[in-house]
């Protein structure tokens, strides 16, 4: 096969030995070349360009943004993409069966690649306006957080964990009193009351699940989110102390994520939804700061990217719901 690696020389887990070992190890069976990104969405150009020039697999080596600006850049493509874990977290790729060691990663990459027609498969992804998005969108305090982390980004190489820990206190108890408004928008208007959510502190969507992870501990804030269903929102709209522990503790512990009712909104099977802010707030796609927002609209494109999993994993899939109204893919201004 025809590899193309693109890696992030700056994450935490690529040190140049590690990026030598991992083409070596790689080029014993394929035919490689590797690419390093020097700047925000050039990780997009140089998967577009693979895939132009008929590479068969695009293996991006990073954090969680490198792997989703090497997604932009498959959308709609034969080219498969396959996720080497290199930042602090990588969540999509401990998502879908990877460990989180790079060395290990590329070896159940190899082993996948040696049966293609049952590794090798189409997911869905999110969109966040024109952006497609792996595994979540953060809007509000989430977003906060990931802000006040990248303002330490020479630290986050080292600190970690124990840095998103710290900031999200930090962002706690400095937080505004700033929220915004969802609504659904895959079904006919006013269907009911359960398709608009006011005053939000925090949403999240998610195209699978967990959440994020805490270490190894992964915090499943909708189970049922997976690659061939639509989207799940989840919505706090109380961040007390107490909420937060609460919402924290059935994460970690409940089989079935977060309950709809109370201060929680939890929706299920989302084709299109929209963020509404009376002032900008700001939001993040896959891990990674964009800016701030003041409308903002959600949705899903199903089998739009191709993925190599590893061999070890067996995708949960369920059954669609389809609601009344489906939107369209927002592209080029439609």
């Amino acid at each position: 096969m025809h590899l193309v690696g693109i890696v992030n020389p700056f994450a935490s887990s690529v040190t140049p030995r590690v990026r030598v070992a991992l083409e070596q190890r790689l080029g014993e069976h394929h035919r490689v070349e590797f690419h390093e990104t020097h700047r925000r969405h050039h990780a997009t150009r140089l998967a577009h360009r693979a895939a132009r020039d008929g590479a068969d697999v695009v293996v991006a080596i990073g954090g969680d943004g490198t792997l989703n600006e090497v997604a932009n850049g498959l959308l709609g493509t034969g080219t498969a993409l396959a996720p080497i874990p290199g930042g602090s977290t990588n969540v999509f790729a401990r998502a879908i069966g990877y460990p989180n060691d790079p060395t290990g990663a590329v070896d159940q990459l190899l082993r996948a690649l040696r049966t293609p027609e049952t590794t090798i498969r189409s997911m869905g992804v999110g969109l966040a306006d024109d952006r497609a998005f792996l595994f979540h969108v953060g809007i509000g305090f989430d977003a906060a957080v990931v802000e006040r982390v990248e303002q330490r980004g020479r630290l986050k190489r080292w600190a970690g964990h124990a840095l998103f820990v710290e900031s999200t206190i930090e962002t706690w108890a400095a937080s505004s009193s700033a929220t915004f408004d969802l609504t659904r928008t895959d079904r006919p208007p006013a269907t009911s009351s359960d398709d608009r959510a006011a005053d939000a502190h925090i949403a999240i969507a998610l195209n699978i699940d967990p959440y994020t992870f805490l270490g190894n501990r992964p915090l499943n804030l909708a189970p049922e989110a997976t690659f061939d269903a639509p989207l799940s929102i989840v919505a706090l709209h109380d961040l007390s102390a107490r909420s937060l522990l609460q919402v924290v503790r059935s994460s970690v512990t409940s089989a079935d994520g977060l309950p709809h009712g109370g201060s929680i909104t939890h929706w299920s099977d989302v084709h299109g939804a929209t963020v509404r802010a009376a002032s900008a707030v700001p939001y993040q796609v896959d891990g990674d700061l964009v800016g701030r927002i003041d409308e903002l609209r959600l949705g899903h494109e199903a089998d739009a990217l191709r993925l190599v999993f590893p061999t070890s994993a067996t995708p949960t899939t369920r059954r669609r719901v389809t609601p009344s109204a489906r939107p369209g893919r927002w592209r080029d201004g439609s």
